[in-house]
């Protein structure tokens, strides 16, 4: 692959390197491990102020330390992570991150303003780093300076949010949040740069280190003796982490990653990289984080019925995960998954009666429409599931047709339409037999 404009051909020193590795490299993996201190310390921080305040401050922080984490994600799909400067620069970051993440069961007390510089910090690295990747690369500079002012005036609203309290801090972090978070959809993206492959993994790790932070609360929880009801919860705990890889790793991710790589190079691919990954991935993930909280306080206290707080984050937290995939398929496929969007309401529906029943009995009853609706999907996909899963040809919905997939991917041109084709398209092999967004 030609080096684009901005990257030297021949880097010098400590120039930063045009990405083309497709693999996730190990610099990014230990980068990662903070972020997954992060998600613990979310936990930590709603564990230690079990109300409804507490949950709604640990979904803040975790949104904030999200955004942080996709902004590298799009970073080191531009720059090779390991070579010239970035390496240094990104372990300075994590120097930054592992502050950010000790501040957080304090954010919004006294380590509110400490949070704020350190994660300004951490934003600046990230910000600094595009910057000398767009060298050379007018569409991408322009998008790398407005994400630069939203990004500035995100971190200024949170120091400010330090010197507020109550209601006042909290909405000043949701204005934060907001100005972060829209600005990629207001400013747009056109600039911007990925390799697909890569990019996709980044989030299927993601998803993988919020799953391990649910193991991280059952063993947090089974900090006691370990009589048969704690062994049997933590049984049920890892039936239901297990439950939500298979219903993400199965097909979602592999046909979602599919997607991707077909989409045409440029704005619609960026866009749907945007939606799919870096805006629907984050339900997904603080569901999981949430789901964690509520299996924590099963373990603690099986034999007793959870209280509306903990009893909202398992069977709330688990239907806000389902709601991300309904989404992720809506915005991929244009058409809902009716029998995940009917589960997470029927789990919503059931908090008020897991507070009458003991939390051993609740972990025990999520577990089953849960394998229930694995077993469903997995029969009625069949063959048309085995052929994705071995990467056979199979034309999905929302793709060019594998006759012009490649084509996509190196940016040549395609049916303008395809990377984004209606759900009522002629029927496939693959219509009549997989859910267009379940791949």
């Amino acid at each position: 692959m030609p080096p684009r404009p901005g990257f030297l051909a021949r880097p010098h020193h400590l120039a930063p390197e045009e990405r083309v590795h497709e693999s996730v490299r190990p610099l990014e993996l230990y980068f990662d491990l903070v972020f997954v201190l992060g998600f613990t310390q979310c936990t930590a921080l709603m564990v230690a102020r079990p109300t409804w305040d507490g949950i709604g401050h640990g979904v803040l922080v975790l949104a904030v330390l999200w955004w942080a984490w996709v902004g590298y994600s799009w970073l080191t799909s531009v720059i090779e992570p390991e070579e010239g400067v970035v390496r240094l620069a990104l372990i300075a970051a994590m120097a930054g991150l592992l502050v950010v993440a000790l501040c957080v069961p304090g954010a919004f007390d006294d380590d509110g303003r400490t949070f704020a510089i350190a994660y300004g910090v951490v934003r600046a690295v990230h910000i600094g780093l595009f910057v000398l990747a767009s060298r050379g690369g007018p569409g991408l500079r322009r998008s790398v300076v407005t994400h630069a002012a939203t990004t500035a005036a995100a971190v200024i609203l949170l120091f400010g949010a330090s010197f507020a309290t109550d209601w006042g801090q909290e909405a000043v972090w949701v204005l934060a949040i907001l100005v972060d978070w829209i600005g990629p959809a207001v400013l747009g993206i056109d600039g911007w740069r990925l390799v697909p492959a890569h990019f996709t993994e980044r989030y299927n790790l993601v998803i993988i280190l919020a799953l391990g932070e649910s193991i991280v609360a059952l063993g947090a929880g089974a900090e006691r003796e370990l009589t048969a009801g704690v062994l049997v919860a933590a049984v049920l705990g890892v039936s239901v982490a297990s439950a939500l890889w298979w219903i993400y790793f199965d097909v979602v991710s592999l046909g979602n990653a599919r997607r991707l790589r077909a989409a045409t190079v440029g704005r619609t691919q960026n866009a749907l990289a945007r939606d799919s990954y870096s805006y629907l991935h984050f339900p997904m993930v603080a569901g999981i984080v949430l789901a964690a909280l509520g299996m924590e306080e099963t373990l603690a206290h099986h034999d007793e019925a959870l209280d509306g707080p903990h009893a909202a984050a398992l069977l709330g937290g688990i239907a806000l995960y389902l709601l991300g995939h309904v989404d992720l398929r809506l915005r991929s496929a244009h058409s809902i998954n009716p029998q995940r969007l009917a589960l997470a309401v029927v789990l919503v529906a059931l908090v008020p009666a897991a507070t009458q029943v003991s939390a051993l009995v609740t972990l025990a009853a999520v577990n089953v429409p849960l394998w229930v609706l694995i077993a469903l999907e997995t029969r009625r996909y069949g063959d048309s599931r085995y052929r994705l899963r071995h990467g056979l040809d199979i034309p999905l919905p929302g793709t060019a047709d594998p006759a012009t997939d490649g084509a996509a991917r190196n940016g040549a041109s395609t049916d303008e339409g395809a990377a984004d084709q209606p759900a009522d398209a002629p029927a496939t092999d693959i219509d009549a037999t997989i859910a267009p967004g379940d791949r």
